[in-house]
């Protein structure tokens, strides 16, 4: 079965503070269990550690539309303003459990001297156990897919808004440090 999207949303939120001083990566690569599960609800943990070949890896747990999703976030690209992670994550719910591909995308660009602006862009995409779960549950794809961008786009825009915060502070302590 090819890979198709089940779910794309982005959000976006301001950080109040300088683009000099938002490090993205550093962020995503550093944050304590505490924070991440401050900035929803439906967080759950979230660590970091190398994959296999050495790339930094964010791991996160947290439950949407009623799924737990473990997700092992790869790093693609690690950059100060702009960070892409892909993972194979696992998905288990009241249907038993499977696999989906997820990239998430966090991105900032300067409003201006004081201010810039976080796009958080998530897409969710088909594996082959994904597939192969479908086909065993009886649930026609459209209505999964129905199910799931609505319920990705609702948590994106939850958490966005308490990503930017949490970003903000971190960017507003080096700035001062920076003094």
């Amino acid at each position: 079965m090819k890979e198709t999207i089940i779910t794309e949303s982005r959000s976006t939120a301001v950080i109040n503070a300088p683009i000099e001083f938002v490090d993205i990566a550093d962020w995503v690569f550093t944050l304590p269990d505490a924070e991440y599960v401050r900035c929803s609800p439906a967080h759950i943990a979230a660590g970091f550690t190398t994959s296999d070949d050495g790339r930094r890896m964010s791991l996160n747990v947290e439950t949407i539309g009623g799924n737990l999703m473990v997700q092992h976030y790869v790093e693609d690209i690690g950059e100060p303003h702009h960070v892409r992670l892909l993972s194979t994550s696992d998905v288990i719910g009241p249907g038993g459990r499977t696999k989906s591909g997820v990239v998430w995308e966090l991105s900032v660009k300067a409003i201006d001297a004081n201010s810039c602006e976080l796009t958080n862009h998530v897409i969710g995409k088909t594996t082959p156990e994904y597939w192969d779960h479908l086909g065993k549950s009886g649930v026609p794809f459209e209505v999964a897919q129905k199910a799931q961008d609505t319920a990705s786009s609702a948590h994106n825009a939850q958490e966005t808004p308490l990503f930017a915060k949490s970003m903000e502070a971190k960017a507003l302590k080096k700035k001062q440090a920076s003094k």
